[in-house]
């Protein structure tokens, strides 16, 4: 054992690791991503949760009740509705998380002490239950002159009354299997082809640059339709999970969701000079995908510039629809930005791609 030769290896490294671009990257990025994302966008305690009011009493008081439970910060009122019916489909279209229902005989009904208020919560999202379970209690320490029991205020969640977190999770870890296999797969198919030498003999056939590339790509949607029909049997099979939309809706989602991954690794593909640089690559993309998407931390607890951020992330988009579909019965139609944003993701990706691939070519 030489010192002085185990020093020029450890020197060598160094130099090696210094050059690599992408691995001082994720040196310095990881630790900052992660202490960035837990400490300041992993928030528990949700506020401003998109609500809707159908106040059929209309008066002082019920407006009072109202202004009460807004102070409390978690919910936040951004449309009326004139029926509870009107409230249950924008529930179930996703444009709301909880609704407000005050029956015309308010009233009277607070004064005799029957059950006066309803809540109408969206139990797809766990977290959105509970928080929503908390207006039962705002009304009681109100400086407000509306006073109610915890009784007359009905909290009641649909969807996943009993809370089961299987059924919200197994819809999303659809997306999540999707998008660390989809990504990868597609990320290291083309620059293994480079590494080996083979895409110069492809490139060399009369197969044009686009055909080459997304002709790389579209078996490993067989595969991404493989492993959603995995977690759809096994999540109804072990844990019971209902698929109350339509099943075409669930693979047409799943579909756009691959699609959009697809783009994404061939992206990644044309800026990674290696195997481990596109692996590395996709961490980046799979740890805040995974992180900021609501799978595993509620969305509506973060804060603003973290949501805008994650809108652009395409989990985000299909983990609303899967769950929009598969729990709630929406359909595809009902959910429609969510379908325009992971179709103009891909095809901005998939554009990009095709150009940057064909520079570097030339």
């Amino acid at each position: 054992m030489s010192a002085r030769r185990l020093f020029a290896i450890m020197q060598k490294e160094l130099r090696q690791m210094r050059r690599d671009r992408i691995t001082l990257a994720m040196i310095v990025g990881i630790p900052v991503m992660q202490l960035v994302l837990f400490g300041y966008a992993i928030n528990f305690n949700l506020r401003d949760l998109e609500t809707a009011v159908s106040d059929q009493a209309s008066t002082a008081g019920s407006r009072a009740l109202v202004m009460d439970m807004v102070n409390t910060g978690v919910i936040h009122p951004v449309k009326d509705a004139s029926s509870p019916q009107e409230l249950m489909t924008m529930l179930r279209r996703g444009e709301i998380s909880v609704g407000i229902v005050i029956p015309s005989d308010f009233e009277r009904r607070r004064i005799d002490g029957r059950e006066a208020v309803q809540v109408l919560v969206d139990g797809a999202d766990s977290a959105v239950q509970g928080a929503a379970a908390q207006l039962s209690q705002v009304p009681i320490d109100s400086a407000s002159t509306v006073k109610l029991k915890p009784s007359q205020i009905n909290v009641v969640g649909f969807y996943n009354p009993e809370r089961r977190s299987a059924i919200n999770i197994v819809p999303g870890l659809i997306g999540i299997i999707l998008t660390m296999t989809m990504v990868m797969f597609t990320a290291v198919a083309i620059v293994r082809e480079r590494e080996r030498g083979n895409m110069e003999l492809l490139i060399a056939t009369p197969v044009s640059r686009s055909e080459l590339m997304i002709g790389k790509v579209l078996p490993f949607a067989g595969i991404g339709l493989i492993q959603t029909t995995l977690v759809l049997l096994l999540g109804a099979w072990l844990f019971e999970v209902p698929i109350r939309g339509s099943l075409l809706d669930v693979y047409f989602a799943a579909v756009l969701l691959i699609l959009a991954n697809l783009s994404l690794g061939l992206m990644i593909s044309t800026k990674a000079q290696s195997q481990f640089q596109a692996m590395q690559m996709t961490f980046f993309v799979f740890l805040p995908s995974i992180l900021l998407s609501g799978f595993m931390f509620p969305f509506a607890g973060m804060p603003k510039l973290i949501q805008w951020i994650a809108e652009v992330l395409p989990l985000t988009h299909f983990l609303r629809m899967i769950r929009g579909v598969m729990l709630r019965g929406a359909t595809l139609g009902d959910l429609w930005p969510e379908v325009l944003a992971l179709l103009a993701f891909t095809a901005v990706m998939m554009t990009a791609a095709i150009l940057r691939f064909s520079k570097r070519l030339d």
